[in-house]
This record gives structure tokens, C-alpha cells and sequence, in this order.
């Protein structure tokens, strides 16, 4: 199996998770694939390139910043293959490059709006979130973390692991719990997995009902998202698309045959309102969410069609 079939399975099957590192990883396979496709024909080179983006795409249709990076390594201009190789991996290199140093900086910025003796409540797992809260912890604030387990696939685990290895004192509730633990709360940091040109948060299933919850007890919701999560195809009117996962990752095969008409609904994503959002952390700076359009159109920078025509 190739670097490119293998990342795309991993993605597919949540191996790799987490917007920014699945973005990173995808990076990371256009990169090898452009380097391992053997022919003199820019025409063959550009269909197999081409392939790749199309079969790493549709591993994971929500996370935008997956085809947010894929265009931007296949932004290429080239009259041989070794020029479209060339462009190719340096664009994958710079994407990752910035990408990691974009969750450092987010960190720095972000731990600037944690004060000493917060409790902090986090859902899924996100580098970004978890850099905001490690600066924090290193900046020597008496900070503690309520995480939640995130069923089904139990992502808050991965965030216990960090924090505990981090030496950050962690409490680990029930997805349901999340109302009862808000009292407690003084704020509520996660991740992206896309922002909308309005600045709607599309994230982790079960973010919502954090926001809701924080929005009614007056708890302060950030959000921690590299500038590449935020969906430029939002701007045309089209929406994020919300993946349904397997049903097995509820409940087994044997328990599904016992109940034949049972339905499974198993939503990996839910959409966060702007008016919930109180700040969004970027790499550029903390903003409010109704900067998302600034962000696409300025930042971002590039036209959406002339970005699709080359890969599409």
C-alpha cells in the first residue's frame, strides 16, 4: 500500500484525527505521491496528482481544512514535470511548516484570555485548544481542565493523555455531564473543524450544547482555528457538509441484528451559531466570529474557482 492509499485509510478510519493533523497528513501525501509518480508527461503527472487529491477528499467531507489544504499544495504553474514536482513539494512543506507554527501561536494568543485559578472545559481533541491551555499551564497559571470522553469514539481521551503528560490537573465528565460541570467552568476552549462565512463553528459533535450551556451560564466560549479552517465555499452559498458515520460506532453488529428496526443516527459534526462564539483564535490574532468573511476573502486570498480549476 502506497503513502497516499495509507493516509487516506487512516483518515477515513479516524487513525489520523484532528482537523489540523489530518490537513498535515493529506499535505504530507500529495508531497510523497508527487515525488514517487514515474513518467516525462506533465499531462499523465497532472491526471495522477489529480487522482490523489480526488482520493484523499473524500475521506473526510466536514474537516475543511482537508481541501483547504489539498488546493493549496496543487496550486502549481508548470511546463515540466519537474517543475509541477517541484512546486508541489515545496507548497506541502510550507503548508506544514505554517500549519505548526500557526497552533504555536495560537497558544500564545489564546493564553492570553486564561487567567490564574481557571477551570477550563474542552470536547474533542484539538491541537490548537490544547496549545492554548498548555501555554497557559507553562506561563505558570494555576489553570485545571474538565474534559469530556466525546463518545463515540472517545476523542477525550486523547485530550486527558496530553493534558495528564502535561502535568495539568484534569477532570474527565460524561458528554452528558456538561451542563452540571458549566457552574464550575470560567471558560470553554475547543477546536475547528470549519468556520463559515458568518462564523458559524462546525465541530466536534456535542460542541453546541457546550456553547449553549456556557451562553446561558455566561461562561466565555473561544474557539482555537488555524486561518485555513475557515471555508471559502461557504462564500457561494454552499454548505458544510455533516458526515454520518458508521452506525456500528454506537452500538455492535450483534446489538443492531437484535433490534432490526432500530435507526442508528450517527452525526460526526454539529454546527455552533456565531452569536455563541465569543472569540475565535487564530494565528493572525483573536477576532470575533463576524471577521470570518475578512478572513476568507483577505487572508485566505486566493479565488475560489481559479483555486478548483486546477485540481477539478
Amino acid at each position: 500500500m502506497t503513502i497516499l492509499h495509507e493516509t487516506a485509510e487512516k483518515i477515513k478510519n479516524m487513525e489520523i484525527r484532528g482537523a489540523g493533523r489530518i490537513a498535515r497528513a493529506a499535505a504530507l501525501a500529495l508531497k510523497d505521491e508527487a515525488k514517487s509518480i514515474d513518467t516525462d508527461s506533465l499531462d499523465e503527472f497532472n491526471a495522477k496528482m489529480k487522482a490523489a487529491y480526488k482520493l484523499l477528499y473524500q475521506t473526510r467531507p466536514t474537516a475543511v481544512s482537508l481541501p483547504n489544504a489539498l488546493r493549496i499544495v496543487m496550486r502549481y504553474k508548470a511546463s515540466t514535470v519537474a517543475e509541477a514536482r517541484s512546486q508541489i513539494i515545496a507548497n506541502a512543506d510550507a503548508f506544514v511548516t505554517g500549519s505548526e507554527n500557526a497552533v504555536k501561536r495560537i497558544g500564545e494568543i489564546g493564553a492570553r484570555r486564561i487567567k490564574d485559578d481557571f477551570t477550563i472545559m474542552t470536547h474533542c481533541n484539538s491541537s490548537a485548544a490544547a496549545q492554548i491551555i498548555q501555554t497557559a499551564f507553562k506561563s505558570k497559571k494555576n489553570i485545571s481542565v474538565i474534559a469530556t470522553e466525546t463518545r463515540p469514539r472517545m476523542q477525550g481521551y486523547v485530550t486527558v493523555d496530553v493534558m495528564q503528560k502535561a502535568g495539568i490537573p484534569t477532570t474527565l465528565i460524561l458528554d452528558s455531564a456538561v451542563r452540571y460541570f458549566m457552574k464550575k467552568v470560567d471558560a470553554v476552549v475547543v477546536g475547528a473543524d470549519a468556520i463559515t462565512v458568518n462564523g458559524n463553528l462546525i465541530n466536534k459533535v456535542g460542541t453546541s450544547q457546550l456553547a449553549l450551556a456556557a451562553h446561558e451560564a455566561r461562561v466565555p466560549f473561544i474557539v482555537a482555528a488555524e486561518t485555513y479552517k475557515f471555508s471559502p465555499r461557504t462564500l457561494l452559498g454552499e454548505l458544510v457538509e455533516i458526515e454520518e458515520r458508521d452506525p456500528s460506532e454506537v452500538l455492535s453488529p450483534e446489538m443492531q441484528k437484535k433490534w432490526p428496526n432500530l435507526k442508528i443516527a450517527n452525526p460526526a459534526f454539529d454546527i455552533t451559531p456565531h452569536s455563541y462564539i465569543d472569540l475565535i483564535c487564530t494565528e493572525i490574532g483573536a477576532i470575533p466570529p463576524e471577521m470570518a468573511y475578512w478572513v476568507i476573502t483577505e487572508k485566505l486570498g486566493w479565488e475560489i474557482e481559479e483555486a478548483d480549476e486546477n485540481i477539478m
